[in-house]
C-alpha cells in the first residue's frame, strides 16, 4: 500500500536556505531535540520542525536524520550549489519532493491528479484526497487537508507584492520554476472562484541532464523505455515536470545528441528510448553543473 504522509511542515513553506541550513546541522551530528536546536538553527520550535520535515520530504536527510547523497552531492564541503542559485537544481528538488513522497500531496497532484484535471479548485483538490484517504481507511482532519493545500500552493505560487509577503515571496524554495498559476473564473455556481492549474508545457529553464537523471534514478526503467512512459508513468519526467509531448521529445533529442550510447528510435511509429550503456547518473549531473564526464 502506498505510505500517505500530510502535515509535519507546520504550516511553512520550505525557505530559501533551510536545506542548506538543515544539512549543515546534521552533519555536525546535531539532533533537533537538543535544547539547543532553536538557537543554532537561529528558528523558532515550529520551524525546526519543519526544517526536519522539509530536509526528508526533499531526500536531503533519511528517516533517521542522516545525511543522503544527493544532500551531499548539492550541500556538502564540495557541494554543486549550496544555495540553491540554480534553476536546474530547483528542478531537481521538485523531483525529489514529488518521487519521496514524504510530503504526499505533492505525489499525489503530480502523478495522479493531473491526469484528471490540469485545472482545480481547493475544494476539487480537498474532495480527491479525502477519497483516497477513506480507499486506505486513513482518517485525517479536514484541517490538516486544508492545511496541506496552503502550503502546497504556496510552495509554487509567487505571493502578492504587498509589504507583508515580500519576506515570503523570497522565501519560498520552488516559486521560481513556476509550475502551478492561479486564475478566478465562474464555478458551477455562478460564484467567482480561485483556480489552480498545472498545464503540460515546455519547461525552457529544466535542463535535460536533470530530465536524464531522473530517468537513470527510476529502478522501474529497464535499458528500453517506450516514450509513453517516459510521458505518463509515475514520477516520470512527463508526469513531474509537467512536459508536453513536443517539449519532452525536444529534450530526449538533446540528451541523444549528448550521450552518443542512448538512442531514441521512431520505428514503425514505435518510439523507443534506448541505452547501449546507461551513464552513471551523478556524472550526467556532474556534466550539467560544469565538471564534464561523459560516458
Amino acid at each position: 500500500m502506498q505510505k500517505l504522509i500530510f502535515s509535519g511542515h507546520e504550516s511553512f513553506v520550505c525557505k530559501q536556505f533551510w536545506l542548506k541550513k538543515g544539512y549543515d546541522f546534521i552533519v555536525q551530528k546535531k539532533r533537533f531535540s537538543d535544547n539547543s536546536t532553536v538557537i543554532d538553527l537561529g528558528v523558532g520550535k515550529n520551524m525546526v520542525n519543519s526544517i526536519r520535515f522539509w530536509l526528508k520530504s526533499f531526500g536531503i536527510s533519511d528517516e533517521n536524520d542522516n545525511p543522503s547523497t544527493i544532500g551531499e552531492y548539492l550541500f556538502g564541503k564540495n557541494g554543486k550549489d549550496l544555495y540553491i542559485e540554480d534553476h536546474g537544481t530547483i528542478w531537481l528538488l521538485h523531483y525529489n519532493l514529488v518521487k519521496n513522497n514524504h510530503a504526499s500531496i505533492y505525489n499525489i497532484v503530480f502523478n495522479e491528479y493531473r491526469k484528471e484535471r490540469f485545472e482545480f479548485t481547493k475544494e476539487q483538490l480537498t474532495k480527491y484526497i479525502n477519497a483516497k484517504l477513506n480507499d486506505h481507511n486513513i482518517k485525517i482532519s479536514e484541517n490538516t487537508i486544508k492545511d496541506d493545500i496552503n502550503v502546497f500552493q504556496k510552495t509554487y505560487i509567487k505571493p502578492n507584492r504587498t509589504k507583508k509577503d515580500i519576506e515570503e515571496t523570497f522565501a519560498s524554495l520552488l516559486i521560481e520554476i513556476e509550475l502551478l498559476t492561479t486564475f478566478q473564473d465562474t464555478d458551477l455556481n455562478g460564484d467567482k472562484t480561485d483556480y489552480f492549474k498545472i498545464e503540460n508545457i515546455h519547461q525552457e529553464s529544466l535542463p535535460y541532464q536533470v530530465i536524464l537523471y531522473t530517468i537513470l534514478d527510476n529502478e522501474k526503467y529497464s535499458q528500453t523505455i517506450a516514450f509513453n512512459e517516459l510521458l505518463i508513468s509515475p514520477n516520470s519526467p512527463g508526469m513531474v515536470f509537467a512536459l508536453n509531448k513536443e517539449s519532452l521529445y525536444k529534450k530526449i533529442i538533446q540528451i541523444t545528441k549528448r550521450y552518443p550510447k542512448i538512442i531514441f528510435s521512431e520505428t514503425a511509429g514505435n518510439q523507443v528510448l534506448q541505452f547501449k550503456e546507461k551513464p552513471n547518473k551523478w556524472n550526467v549531473l556532474d556534466d550539467y553543473y560544469g565538471k564534464t564526464n561523459i560516458l
